[in-house]
């Protein structure tokens, strides 16, 4: 394998800095419920692994901001791609029934889904 895998919180806040390119790491800490100094330390190991940029916020000099790098776009398109492979496959060996009632779930948990984010917003 030419990269090692991403674990969860390293690819959470790839996905983060590629929708928000820019944010700072208190701001990616509070989106990702993770403590600052943790994502601290995940943004040291993505900028050494290629991944990320860290650059200092031009309004405040004190803070930095993260962009993603041309490979961080890549390898989480790769990582998403493996993702719903490995999806596929399992909803495949599922019997008839039990796909049709993934499908009909969809809707309830888009909805759940989209309430947990929003409670999640709050303060």
């Amino acid at each position: 394998m030419p990269d090692p895998p991403l674990r969860g919180a390293e690819a959470e806040l790839l996905r983060l800095v590629v929708t928000r390119p820019g944010v700072g790491i208190s701001d990616a800490a509070k989106d990702l419920g993770l403590a600052a100094n943790s994502v601290s330390t995940l943004v040291n190991q993505l900028v050494r692994a290629g991944y990320l940029v860290r650059e200092t916020d031009p309004a405040d000099r004190r803070a930095a901001r993260l962009l993603p790098t041309p490979a961080a776009r890549t390898r989480l398109r790769e990582w998403r791609r493996r993702r719903a492979d490995l999806v596929r496959r399992h909803v495949s060996r599922l019997d008839e029934a039990d796909r049709e009632a993934l499908r009909l779930a969809i809707p309830a948990l888009r909805e759940l889904a989209d309430t947990l984010h929003e409670e999640a917003e709050q303060p």
